[in-house]
């Protein structure tokens, strides 16, 4: 879904997308960005044994907190998570993709020293080379401070961005300027410019400003050509519209440059027929009186799509051709040059129900519909990115032309090889009931191995494998699979170094290794292929703090749900955390805290080190806190996620009202103190939830910036999993919440909302209201936030929103509301 961070555990400071939303797949790293970036502010955090691991080098020796016998341990609270107290030291390698770095990877990447942005070398310490020697200037006189900087591909001019402006989720407005070499010849290429990109050949870039696409030569510093001329409020060339950009592409850019810079391939979308959706703020500017209404172009189940083309711009000869792909209402999901003049684009029907695939050659100007035609059965297909352009090469075994793309196969996304890139039957790289996520990671176009997560160990765990496009079938471990671990890994240009994270369960360390070493590696924490060239992070500090705290403990388990409508047992990943100094001698004391998110194919029952909201809950509310991953969360298999189709909101109300009858029933739980709280997906499912248990397992719940009627929320998410209005009302009445009377039986239930959310709209609240005031259900709590998004933040929204549950909460289960 295009719900902002909270699908992820509350108030961890967010893996700054390490998670992605829907698939939660792992490090999206943003190669263009090109900085080395240190996430001082994150939170990940989980239990700390007390034993070291085994298998581990005297070079990564843990100091693993030991809880020393008499002396007082501090508590979790808000304080010491908000200010960072247990956040890991986590760093982004923004890897340099020059242009030999596919034949000679040096292991370039950006970094910022003293105040200067330099280009390294992992391979050679002494490489060092100065691209910007301030993080400030001065043009035209006015000061400028750099906010962006992307190299050419040859390393000789330097693009900077200033004066940056949030749009929506991942899109920027700001101004873009260019220096060469020398750093002696800064020019403003523009203002108010929304995105840039660098040609292949170091010499052009196509920007767009304005909605209209524009091609500035370095050679003579002049827009060289205006390449459109049709942008407006309606009308997009090169960069996605609000429902793209949240639900498609999930970034800034909708234009790519072929491998030599000759094409460049772009998206027009058209979003005239989509209805306008108004949303008033009220607290923008004290001197006010009157709200400022903005408008977006949102597109609600059932309604007009904007309507995107694929077209493609010959540099040299100027001329356009469009795609040929479907209807109107046909999605473009991915784009991807297969060779120099060829593109593959893949596209759905707005449903999501069947995958078509296009073949375009730029150079005729033709395109033609691969019959690769597929069909999701009786799922969906997900939108992906990571599709792999495999180039030919007799020399190394590939005569022709391919890529590798992830597929459901028997029931499991897996990656494919397709070659040439118009075939229809791949050779399947993996198989088994596991599945590859968000892959390829990499592909070593010298040795064929392809680099990939995956959850082969464990649905909860994530490691890194590899297979050779030549030994199909044949994954070789690349991290340590004998312990539990969730890792990221961000490869170099030419697949030859990478970043390697250990992200929990225990405290995260990062290293950089080298994979075309024949050199064994010493320092094996974390891998079992590859030589460790440095260890970026250990987090020393970290782990010395955490011997301050008495840290809740945290387990993980698989539990049976019970059976299903075929007699199948429902088993669903979950984990616990268990208040300090907990007792289970006592009887009916400890409150429970579920927390869920539970939209279709997430996950949130994941082995990453954190310590945020559910522990705070836990330590200051003496809590036990549940997180359930049931039916519909994804990294289990399509039978388990796909029964939510056409029917939100069923079993997974049912798969939480199970588990809290589980918990109901243990002599040391309170059963009349059991509550459930969730954001955005998770604050719809609790509202379903306490819908269809009416008061008789969960007294308490906690919804923040719900869905409550799907008509409500965006075409491209709700459509993938509901179809249309027109094809399913029974369904979407079925899903809204619709059961006023069996909420009132709840003992109470807290609603939050942010009044200017441009994502789930306020008006899903304010609906729900209405609906509860008809009915005259009053054992509610309500609090807006106003002109605050869907991350809730606006004004110090944050702070409060996390203060009022937790208080909210406490008063719950000190049985406050059971006189109201």
């Amino acid at each position: 879904m295009g719900f902002e961070d909270e699908e992820l555990e509350p108030l961890n400071y967010e893996l700054a997308n390490i998670r992605k939303r829907k698939t939660k797949g792992i490090f999206p790293v943003e190669l263009a960005l090109w900085t080395l970036l240190v996430w001082g502010s994150f939170a990940l955090l989980k239990t700390i044994d007390s034993d070291v691991p085994s298998g581990i080098s005297a070079f990564f020796k843990w100091h693993w907190p030991v809880r020393p016998g008499k002396q007082s341990l501090d508590k979790i609270s808000f304080a010491n998570v908000r200010n960072a107290t247990f956040a890991p030291q986590l760093h982004s390698i923004q890897w340099i993709s020059g242009v030999d770095s596919s034949v000679s990877d040096k292991g370039l990447f950006l970094s910022e020293k003293d105040d200067s942005y330099v280009v390294e070398s992992v391979l050679d310490k002494n490489y060092s080379r100065v691209l910007l020697d301030s993080k400030h200037f001065e043009h035209d006189g006015y000061n400028y401070s750099v906010e962006y900087v992307k190299a050419s591909p040859d390393l000789s001019q330097v693009l900077l961005r200033s004066n940056t402006t949030k749009n929506w989720r991942h899109s920027t407005v700001g101004s873009y300027f260019l220096l060469d070499e020398d750093q002696n010849g800064l020019r403003l290429l523009g203002h108010g410019i929304a995105l840039v990109q660098w040609s292949p050949n170091s010499q052009d870039l196509a920007y767009v400003q304005a909605n209209d696409m524009f091609l500035y030569s370095t050679k003579t510093h002049t827009v060289s050509r205006r390449i459109t001329n049709d942008g407006s409020a309606q009308v997009f060339n090169g960069k996605p519209d609000w429902v793209y950009e949240e639900e498609v592409f999930e970034g800034d850019s909708a234009m790519w440059w072929s491998p030599k810079g000759d094409y460049l391939a772009y998206l027009r979308i058209n979003e005239t027929l989509v209805h306008e959706f108004p949303i008033p703020y009220f607290a923008q500017d004290d001197a006010d009186i009157y709200p400022e209404v903005r408008k977006i172009k949102y597109p609600k189940s059932g309604s007009a799509n904007p309507q995107a083309t694929l077209m493609v711009y010959d540099i040299n000869a100027q001329k356009f051709s469009a795609v040929e792909h479907g209807d109107a209402s046909t999605l473009i999901t991915e784009v991807l040059w297969v060779g120099d003049a060829k593109i593959l684009a893949k596209t759905s029907d707005r449903c999501s129900d069947v995958l078509s695939v296009v073949l375009v050659d730029a150079e005729k100007g033709a395109s033609h519909e691969v019959p690769r035609k597929e069909s999701s059965e009786d799922g969906w297909w997900e939108i992906t990115h990571n599709t792999k352009y495999v180039p030919r090469d007799s020399l190394r075994g590939r005569d022709q032309d391919g890529y590798v793309d992830l597929i459901p196969f028997n029931g499991y996304n897996h990656l494919a090889y397709y070659s040439p890139a118009n075939s229809t039957d791949p050779v399947m790289l993996t198989s088994g009931e596991w599945e590859v996520v968000d892959g390829p990671a990499a592909i070593d176009f010298e040795s064929n191995n392809v680099y990939f997560i995956a959850t082969k160990k464990d649905s909860a765990e994530r490691h890194i494998y590899s297979v050779n496009l030549h030994d199909p079938l044949n994954i070789k471990d690349v991290s340590d699979t004998s312990e539990d671990g969730y890792f990221s890994i961000s490869f170099s240009s030419g697949s030859r170094f990478a970043l390697v994270s250990y992200l929990g369960p225990e405290v995260p360390y990062q290293k950089v290794v080298e994979f075309k070493s024949n050199t064994s590696d010493a320092l094996t924490a974390g891998n079992v292929l590859g030589k460790t060239l440095f260890c970026l992070e250990e987090n020393e500090t970290l782990k010395s703090r955490l011997k301050h705290y008495e840290i809740p403990q945290k387990t993980f388990r698989e539990m049976n749900l019970g059976k299903d409508k075929n007699g199948h047992d429902i088993i669903a990943s979950s984990y616990e955390i268990l208040p300090p100094n907990f007792n289970p001698k006592l009887k009916d004391h400890y409150p429970v805290f579920f927390y869920a998110y539970g939209g279709p194919n997430s996950q949130q029952v994941a082995k990453l080190f954190s310590i945020g909201f559910n522990q705070v809950v836990s330590s200051q509310l003496n809590a036990i806190v549940v997180v359930v991953d049931g039916r519909g969360t994804g990294f289990k298999g399509r039978d388990f996620r796909a029964l939510v189709r056409d029917n939100l909101g069923d079993v997974e109300a049912q798969d939480q009202i199970s588990a809290a009858k589980q918990y109901a029933a243990k002599p040391f739980v309170d059963a009349q103190k059991i509550s459930l709280f969730g954001w955005s997906y998770g604050g719809y499912l609790t509202l379903k939830t306490l819908e269809r248990d009416a008061g008789r397992t969960f007294k308490y719940g906690m919804s923040v910036a719900p869905v409550t009627d799907w008509r409500l929320y965006d075409s491209v998410y709700t459509e993938r999993y509901m179809h249309k209005p027109q094809q399913n009302s029974d369904g979407y009445a079925k899903a809204k919440v619709h059961n006023a009377s069996a909420l009132g039986e709840t003992t109470r239930f807290l609603l939050m909302h942010g009044s200017g959310d441009d994502n789930v709209h306020f008006q899903n609240s304010l609906k729900f209201l209405d609906m509860l005031d008809l009915a005259g259900v009053e054992n509610y709590d309500m609090h807006v936030f106003p002109d605050s998004d869907h991350s809730i933040r606006y004004h110090n929204a944050n702070n409060i929103v996390y203060d009022k549950l937790l208080n909210w909460a406490a008063q719950a289960y000190d049985g406050r509301f059971l006189a109201l």
